[in-house]
């Protein structure tokens, strides 16, 4: 039987670091463009169906350009700034199975400001969890340039400070692995909805760690960043 998955792209209309980052240009494309056409690659010949979740008038316009319509609309109540992404995936969860008729076996949430991911990322991701069947989720990371056994510090009860985590390590290298979320997608099987859960990061998550270079756009140099790796094709991958 095959599975039946839902994706979904979400983004609000404010935006403080980068005001507009969701449609804003990069490298010639609205950025959300970049999301719905991986989305749109990834659902061919799947039982795939793909959601949209925003309160931007502007977004709804461009998703429609790239053949994604909806007539769904993000209530107010989560859509301000302490509006937590999985009430927000959960709501559209609900609305896509009663519109539907059926229940999603598998929800793909690809977040639109960190479109550097492949399909062969999100298929290796998804048979990862579906091979598990004690995951409830599965999020894309990266090696951390940082390491809290190593390099990082932060202040204890005395007022100093101090390593985030201890243990006997001389070097980064031998100091246990630590990944840094990338926030590109998140892969959650249905039974994660089921449990009222709130945070992405629970006792049975997965990882799945990205080959290649991912990251979220958070700042205006990140997006000056990423549009200079796009537009002089810096990467090893097509986006």
């Amino acid at each position: 039987m095959s599975m039946k998955i839902l994706i979904t792209i979400c983004g609000r209309k404010g935006s403080k670091g980068i005001p507009g980052k969701n449609t804003k240009l990069l490298a010639g494309k609205p950025l959300v463009e970049y999301t719905i056409s991986t989305a749109k690659k990834f659902a061919k010949n799947k039982d795939c169906v793909i959601g949209l979740s925003t309160d931007c008038e502007n977004i709804i316009q461009t998703a429609a350009d790239c053949g994604i319509t909806t007539s769904y609309k993000r209530p107010g109540i989560l859509a301000g700034d302490t509006a937590g992404k999985i009430d927000v995936i959960a709501d559209l969860v609900k609305f896509e199975e009663e519109e539907r008729g059926t229940t999603f076996d598998y929800i793909i949430d690809l977040d639109i400001t960190s479109p550097l991911r492949t399909v062969i990322d999100l298929e290796s991701a998804l048979q990862a969890i579906d091979d598990d069947t004690h995951a409830l989720n599965i999020f894309s990371v990266n090696k951390a340039n940082r390491n809290p056994y190593f390099n990082m510090v932060e202040q204890d009860g005395s007022g100093y400070y101090n390593l985030c985590k201890h243990g006997e390590f001389f070097t980064r290298q031998s100091a246990p692995k630590v990944y840094e979320l990338n926030a590109s997608f998140y892969i959650f099987r249905r039974l994660f909805f089921e449990q009222g859960l709130t945070k992405a990061i629970t006792t049975s998550s997965l990882i799945y760690e990205m080959p290649h270079t991912c990251f979220d756009l958070d700042h205006p140099l990140d997006f000056e960043f990423m549009s200079f790796l796009v537009e002089n094709q810096k990467l090893d991958f097509l986006v």
